[in-house]
């Protein structure tokens, strides 16, 4: 019985989740320079030693705060 209103929530959530989009905007570069830069921030995070055992999340983390060293920022569209 109380299994419906837990489905019901959780369907309501997806579709909320999917209404929102963000991007990676910079104040200087256009769209198209991110490309680049992510993945040269994620060149240099893979050479990590520390983060060769690391899990993806972690490898991700250290991208993203990459990224945003270089002054990209993560704005709602």
């Amino acid at each position: 019985m109380r299994l419906v209103p837990v489905l019901a929530l959780s369907a309501a959530c997806l579709v909320l989740a999917a209404c929102g989009s963000s991007a990676w905007v910079h104040p200087t570069k256009p769209p198209e320079a991110f490309t680049q830069d992510y993945n040269t921030c994620e060149n240099e995070v893979i050479r990590d030693p520390k983060l060769q055992v690391g899990s993806r999340y972690l490898v991700t983390q250290a991208t993203e705060n990459c990224m945003k060293k270089k002054g990209w920022t993560i704005a709602d569209e």
